[in-house]
């Protein structure tokens, strides 16, 4: 048997799952830092600041934590969890890891203490990466289980011999260089995440989406910012979980005249007639208000493309842009 083979007798289930589309991935990210290496490849949104990465850059950055990783043990046999929001320090990691030959889950970012503490105990991460400070605190809570991690990677700092901060794992790099001062061109294609691993296969989504089309990949500085931070960058792709596009659905909903009035009566009447200029008018400010207005694309599972339950406005959306 095989080093993999014996590393995936572990009884993963959810809200624990292994990253798996990754074989390709790396040479992917190679292709696109070669053929296009100043483009945008990433973009995030931190401190009220965007800032960009360009192919070369996410490149070099999954070539430093490699080295940052080894460096701190981890090999082909080790084991890195992966917790929180979707955004490049994340996805960055996880092919770090993968480049090393080690092993990558993902672990849902919204468990209480007990709960992930049983996870842990299944799992048996040697590594571990978490964001929030909150998050970070109940990871804590178990620091001194057998069932920890040896090394707990933080974006948060914590003096803790145990814990890492995730700027000296990557070493020194000037944050200016990454501070995007000049807006994307209009005709750039973008696509958008607002997830994390609460997402139950959503980290091998966005990474296949995200290096097999070269698109630039952009995230929002919390799930709170969302909204406004999605309308700043106006995508042309949406990335989303089928509970997240319901979500977006419902905020257009409370968004309408209440059901049963004379305003919804006539907004329904609108786009019910494709030819009336009214249903123009009030579908261009409902894209304004959710950043949609250069949307092209929505991604969808394989099983949900025909479903008939997909939200009303959303469905509008998708037939215009087939």
């Amino acid at each position: 048997m095989s080093v993999h083979e014996l590393k995936r007798v572990l009884d993963v289930e959810w809200p624990a799952e292994w990253v798996t589309v990754l074989p390709k991935a790396l040479e992917q990210l190679h292709h696109w830092a070669q053929v296009t290496p100043l483009h945008s490849a990433l973009r995030h949104k931190r401190h009220g600041q965007w800032y960009a990465w360009r192919w070369i850059d996410a490149l070099r950055d999954v070539e430093r934590l490699a080295d940052g990783l080894r460096q701190q043990g981890f090999t082909e046999y080790s084991r890195l969890a992966l917790s929180g929001a979707f955004e490049p320090n994340l996805l960055l990691l996880a092919l770090a890891a993968q480049s090393i030959g080690g092993q990558t889950l993902t672990l849902a970012d919204d468990l209480e203490p007990g709960a992930l503490h049983k996870q842990l105990w299944r799992i048996r991460p040697t590594h571990a990466y978490v964001q929030g400070r909150q998050q970070l605190q109940h990871w804590l809570a178990v620091a001194g289980s057998s069932a920890a991690p040896q090394l707990l990677i933080s974006e948060q700092a914590a003096p803790r011999n145990d814990v890492l901060a995730f700027a000296q794992l990557l070493g020194p790099v000037d944050p200016a260089q990454r501070l995007n001062r000049w807006w994307q061109s209009s005709a750039e294609t973008a696509l958008w995440s607002e997830e994390g691993t609460h997402w139950q296969g959503g980290l091998a989504v966005v990474l296949e989406q995200w290096l097999g089309s070269g698109q630039n990949l952009a995230f929002p500085e919390s799930r709170a910012s969302a909204r406004r931070d999605r309308s700043e960058v106006a995508p042309t792709g949406l990335l989303l979980s089928p509970a997240r596009l319901q979500q977006l659905a419902d905020e257009i909903e409370s968004r309408l005249a209440p059901q049963g009035t004379w305003r919804r009566r006539l907004c329904d009447w609108a786009i019910a007639h494709p030819q009336s200029g009214l249903r123009r008018l009030i579908k261009n400010r409902v894209r304004r208000l959710l950043g949609f207005q250069r949307l092209q694309s929505i991604w969808q599972a394989p099983s949900n493309r025909h479903s008939t339950a997909t939200p009303e406005w959303l469905a509008e959306f998708k037939r215009e842009i087939a």
